[in-house]
């Protein structure tokens, strides 16, 4: 077995095989977007893609037995990510079919709802779609517009759109295929509105026809995923039968009485959207399988493409040059990072969904904060070395037969897919300084100043509980003087990435407290101190990556595979000490002779890794056939 190889099976994680399967059947698709296509030849081609994908039991995989799925979540959201490395498009509209609309079906109904309509839904026979952004919200999700109100003379719900900003936008499906919608709409009844619910709403008869009350447009051409049809859904005064409420957790009995086993409607929302994490996590962990394939090529092309030199007849291959090296060999590291920590949040994810019994609150809680920090850490980082990736490739970059452009505009729209990232290193920083308060729920600034963590010099640790592994490495570092520690040591990393987070959470939460009761002060103050907040957030997750990268290292059976990631790993740490060095220095946690020498560590380590880089790539296990730059085969 080859040292590619060795790494390919670190980074595949728990459910390897489903990477295996997926790379061996999907590389026997023809799944290569085409430009070529009008946009109806497009949306209907994935379309048929889909249907290629049912035998291969993904989509099952998502849904419990019970149900008519094979009870597997870790699998259903690694094999669609595996789609991303070949098609984003069919990532996309799988991940509104099985994943959304599906995921809707199951977390949000009940028996009866799952007997209906997910046998259908997994083989195709029913389309659907997931209504809940609006024209005007989208992000604010418990201020959507959208109403369904409840008829007990007539025992239905009236679903509608009282305003421009309420239609539904952005849809996939909506446009074209969807036949069904999961509605996300304000609850009334008895004059009395308890928060946004999901509703089951046909919208297409079986000839494609908006059925009455149902106005549906198309979004047409966006900057990416051509293959997507998005679309737009307004809806004037729609009937819909009482049991087309999803009511696992709320309820409305025939004479309109509201019950819910959730009492507060902050925590019942929010239990609500909870349990729709999967869509988050699919989205990071795609922009991540996307960013692999983008510096697959370009690592690729760099490996053979020779420019300058020091005579003409001598012109040096791109990856020699140190600028090269500087523009590539950090992204891989920083992939092979995130590789590592969505691998860890898929695991956590899966203990979380396939348990009989619901999780503690705080479990919970810490899921979703992962899972909103790292998709917006790999969405951030996906647009960052795409970008790159297609820069270092020069003009042959900007074709499209060579892909880059098209993984470029199709991955442009994750960092706002499933939660714009700015307000999810909100939502990160808010789990923190709150010390996941039971009481306190959303972005709502006047909670967050309120239960900002009077502790949170012991929210890190113990909120977190970093593993025995972690904590042996830290207290094992050397000593803290400038003379005497290393940089390089994993302790002394671990240590400054946990010390920053730290010093960020003690400040934000000082910040916030200074506004006491005041409810308009409140705002002033956390608006002020809103990008203190947002870095609370991304220092957290560049820990937890950190961390995950560690315990994956731990994890690599093969010695020499395992050295090699070490200096993987110290590539990343060092890359994002050097990115905050002025955090670093101006907090006295570096001096200036130490800041220096990160960079010097840094160059140290892409002469090491320059040998390896092919073997790197190999290792994110992206078969060279299925590349589709045509720039590779000259």
């Amino acid at each position: 077995m080859t040292l590619s190889d060795e790494l390919r099976i670190s980074l595949d994680g728990k459910w390897r095989h489903i990477r295996e399967q997926s790379r061996k059947e999907l590389a026997t698709f023809d799944l290569a977007y085409d430009h070529d296509l009008t946009l109806d030849e497009a949306r209907d081609r994935v379309l048929e893609q889909m249907k290629k994908l049912v035998p291969t039991g993904i989509p099952a995989a998502g849904f419990k037995v019970s149900s008519g799925g094979t009870g597997d979540p870790g699998a259903s959201v690694t094999g669609i990510e595996m789609l991303a490395q070949f098609d984003l498009s069919l990532m996309v509209k799988a991940g509104v079919q099985w994943g959304l609309f599906g995921g809707a079906i199951e977390n949000l109904g009940t028996d009866k709802h799952h007997q209906q309509y997910i046998p259908g839904l997994i083989n195709l026979d029913i389309l659907g779609c997931f209504a809940m952004s609006e024209t005007g919200h989208g992000s604010d999700v418990q201020s959507l517009e959208t109403t369904a109100t409840y008829d007990p003379a007539t025992e239905e719900f009236v679903v509608h759109s009282p305003t421009p900003s309420a239609r539904k936008d952005y849809i996939g499906g909506a446009a074209a295929h969807a036949r069904v919608a999961a509605v996300f709409a304000q609850l009334v009844t008895k004059g009395e509105s308890y928060g946004v619910h999901c509703f089951v709403v046909p919208i297409r008869d079986e000839d494609g026809n908006d059925l009455p009350g149902i106005t549906t447009s198309d979004d047409k051409h966006k900057g990416g995923l051509g293959a997507v049809d998005n679309g737009r859904i307004v809806f004037d005064h729609v009937r819909i039968p009482r049991d087309n409420l999803l009511n696992k957790y709320g309820q409305v009995d025939a004479g309109g009485t509201y019950s819910s086993p959730i009492e507060s409607s902050n925590a019942r929302f929010f239990t609500m959207l909870g349990t729709l994490i999967r869509g988050r996590i699919s989205v990071g962990g795609s922009a991540s399988a996307a960013t692999e394939v983008a510096l697959s090529i370009a690592g690729r092309y760099a490996l053979k493409r020779r420019q300058f030199g020091p005579d003409a007849d001598h012109e040096i291959l791109l990856m020699d040059y140190r600028m090269h090296q500087r523009r590539l060999l950090p992204l891989i590291a920083k992939s092979y990072a995130m590789r590592f920590a969505q691998n860890q949040l898929v695991a956590r994810m899966d203990r979380v969904q396939s348990s009989e019994e619901p999780p503690p609150p705080h479990q919970q809680r810490e899921l979703e904060s992962r899972a909103a920090g790292l998709k917006a850490a790999q969405t951030w980082h996906a647009t960052k070395a795409i970008q790159e990736a297609r820069e270092a490739c020069g003009g042959a970059g900007y074709l499209a037969e060579n892909r880059l452009t098209t993984l470029k505009g199709d991955t442009d729209v994750f960092t706002t897919f499933e939660g714009d990232n700015h307000v999810l290193f909100q939502l990160v920083a808010k789990e923190l300084l709150t010390s996941y308060a039971q009481e306190v729920g959303g972005l709502d600034p006047v909670g967050m100043v309120k239960f900002a963590a009077g502790t949170v010099a012991d929210v890190v640790k113990e909120r977190t509980a970093a593993s025995q592994l972690i904590q042996r490495l830290i207290d094992a570092r050397p000593g803290s003087g400038d003379d005497d520690h290393d940089l390089l040591d994993r302790g002394t990393q671990l240590n400054l990435f946990e010390d920053r987070e730290q010093h960020v959470l003690e400040t934000a939460a000082r910040r916030l407290r200074r506004a006491g009761d005041d409810k308009v002060k409140a705002f002033e103050v956390f608006n002020a101190a809103q990008d203190h907040v947002i870095r609370a957030g991304r220092v957290h997750i560049e820990r937890i990556v950190l961390e995950a990268f560690t315990a994956g290292i731990a994890r690599c059976d093969d010695p020499e595979a395992q050295e090699l990631l070490r200096d993987v790993c110290s590539l990343y740490a060092l890359t994002a000490i050097e990115e905050d060095l002025a955090w670093f220095m101006g907090h006295n946690r570096l001096s200036d002779a130490r800041a220096k020498t990160v960079t010097s560590l840094i160059n140290d380590l892409l002469d090491k890794l320059r040998p390896h880089t092919l073997t790197l790539i190999e290792g994110f296990g992206v078969p060279e056939e299925t590349l589709g730059a045509a720039m590779l085969l000259d």
